[in-house]
């Protein structure tokens, strides 16, 4: 029996439909909630290549809704591990595993060679890159996205220029700290699952050409009572305005910035973050010997040139804080350290330690 008689048997999709999966080539952004279904479904329905991009290492708080991990996969990084059990449960399955963040000079060299992309991310900053990134090379999207007990999936740019892109709908970032992640508003573990597996249905439909896509439309569905709901997409022209239109322009952006993810914090906003979040990471990127010290607060010392070499250290928190003397270091870092980390929340302390009170 061939592991996809069931395929061959459905009718509309047969052996010409599987021929397509098979030697399709899909980008997977993200290993987390959403990506771990949508890698677990297109690699058992027989995708030929999946790439799976992740900078992230698991952590424990990932569990409960991230699949393909557990606790034995602590503090490694989710691509490598991922990829890793998708290779040992299918061995004809071609999987290339890229352990890093996506950011301007690197995305155009990482999407080129696929066909198809899923936006699995959970920040403003990737969602913006891969869609502007695809609209410049041409490459249909899969989105998805959570907000506590709503998701919402489409499909963008599947017809090229005359597609509805990301941009379309939400041709601006909302203001940084407007909309909370899942760290901070809490998600039931099963929920990504569910919006996950409608991705990657797009994504199968999509290359095998089997039913309708949402071309054009965007899917909302609610947790608590199963209710659901399509509106049609229409073009702005503010998105064509916005966006980059060519990849040397996309490589001149600053996705950080433009999402309003570049602001320092002050020392009274640090008080606050560390009493709501006791995982908040407080680092003082100062020489040993730079006075004075910091008193009253908890913090670790990791001076500026050391921190490429304490990356591990500082990837196990999703809350990132740093101060120097007067914020200027502090801020490079910062924002050294969100290209890096894009999923995480990372500030400068504004002033530095001259203006702690």
């Amino acid at each position: 029996m061939d592991r996809f008689d069931r395929h061959y048997n459905l009718k509309g999709f047969g052996k010409a439909g599987q021929e397509k999966l098979q030697n399709a080539k899909v980008l997977v952004v993200g290993a987390g909630g959403l990506g771990c279904p949508i890698l677990l479904y297109l690699a058992a329905v027989g995708v030929g290549k999946i790439g799976i991009v992740d900078g992230d290492s698991v952590s424990e708080s990932n569990l409960s809704r991230q699949v393909l991990f557990g606790q034995h996969d602590l503090g490694k990084n989710k691509a490598k591990v991922a990829g890793k059990i998708l290779n040992e449960k299918y061995a004809n399955l071609e999987v290339e595993v890229i352990p890093e963040f996506l950011r301007t000079d690197n995305i155009i060299g990482y999407l080129q060679d696929y066909d198809l992309v899923i936006d699995g991310s959970d920040n403003f900053p990737t969602r913006y890159l891969v869609n502007d990134a695809c609209v410049v090379l041409n490459k249909p999207l899969v989105f998805g996205a959570l907000y506590q007990n709503e998701g919402q999936v489409a499909v963008f740019n599947a017809k090229g220029s005359k597609s509805i892109n990301y941009r379309d709908i939400y041709p601006n970032p909302p203001s940084a700290g407007e909309v909370p992640n899942c760290n901070e508003i809490g998600i039931l573990g099963v929920f990504p699952g569910i919006i996950g597996c409608t991705m990657a249905a797009e994504a199968i439909k999509l290359i095998s050409g089997f039913g309708e896509i949402l071309d054009g439309k965007m899917h909302f569905y609610n947790f608590l009572n199963h209710s659901d709901y399509k509106i049609e997409l229409t073009k702005n022209q503010q998105s064509y305005q916005n966006r980059p239109k060519s990849i040397e322009d996309l490589q001149s952006m600053d996705y950080q910035d433009f999402c309003g993810l570049s602001a320092d914090i002050s020392w009274e906003e640090v008080r606050t973050l560390m009493h709501d979040f006791p995982d908040a990471f407080l680092v003082d990127v100062r020489g040993k010997d730079e006075e004075p010290q910091l008193e009253g607060l908890a913090f670790q010392q990791i001076e500026t040139d050391q921190i490429d070499a304490s990356l591990d250290k500082i990837a196990q928190h999703d809350t990132i804080l740093l101060f120097c003397q007067t914020g200027i270091r502090s801020a490079k870092a910062a924002r050294k350290l969100q290209e890096k980390f894009p999923d995480k929340y990372i500030r400068s302390i504004k002033g530095g330690i001259t203006s702690f009170k």
